[in-house]
């Protein structure tokens, strides 16, 4: 699997738990959750930075919306820690790339 998709299904199971547990949409995700997915998956297809993508949060090109930028970071926030409950090795592997190398940057 390559990075994007690691990172796309990261995203979509992120917004599914975002979802789930704070708009309780009776069928998979409403159509906010929906439409933020989709602007979502369209930036990171669209990434200039390719495999050697850095986390949105640490990029220096801001590919978002100033909006949409602050829903994402909803998402992450109230899914992260779930994360662990429903993907432990996903969330696992999304810390670890996200880990700092020796130089301070992210690897």
């Amino acid at each position: 699997m390559t990075a994007f998709e690691r990172e796309r299904q990261t995203l979509r199971n992120m917004v599914a738990i975002y979802c789930r547990g704070t708009h309780r949409s009776p069928r998979g995700l409403c159509d906010a959750c929906l439409d933020l997915l989709a602007y979502a998956e369209q930036r990171l297809e669209r990434c200039p930075h390719s495999e050697n993508k850095p986390a949105c949060k640490d990029c220096a090109i801001h590919c978002y919306a100033p909006e949409r930028r602050q829903a994402i970071q909803a998402v992450m926030r109230y899914a992260g820690p779930r994360m662990l409950l429903r993907d432990p090795l996903g969330a696992l592997g999304h810390l670890l790339r996200r880990r700092p190398n020796k130089k301070g940057s992210p690897s």
